[in-house]
């Protein structure tokens, strides 16, 4: 478990980073934001998110990873923080065999 601070960090990036996708998105799919880790650090932010439809998936990481530029000028001017970390984007693995896993002991 990392500290109060890193928690309230990760918190932070993860909800603007839902607001930017909200802004941002295409409106084809509906991405979510699941968490942001942060690095031990604090040089590094991985956020993590899910899409539906599931056929959208590389669609949206490709264009996370695109808009990454774009998600640091975000953060600069809703936020205050005074060094912004690297971001990254990845698909969150976790939810997608969560949901597996309670498909599956549902039959």
């Amino acid at each position: 478990m990392g500290s109060h601070r890193d928690i309230q960090l990760s918190e932070t990036i993860a909800h603007l980073a839902g607001d930017f996708f909200a802004r941002e998105s295409n409106r084809q799919s509906l991405v979510t934001v699941t968490r942001a880790e942060v690095s031990n650090d604090l040089k590094t932010v991985t956020v993590y998110f899910s899409v539906l439809p599931e056929k959208y998936e590389e669609d949206a990481l490709n264009f996370a990873k695109r808009k990454r530029t774009d998600f640091r000028e975000y953060l600069k001017e809703h936020s205050a923080l005074r060094y912004l970390p690297t971001i990254d984007f990845a698909l969150d693995m976790g939810e997608k065999n969560r949901q597996k896993i309670e498909e599956l002991t549902r039959k």
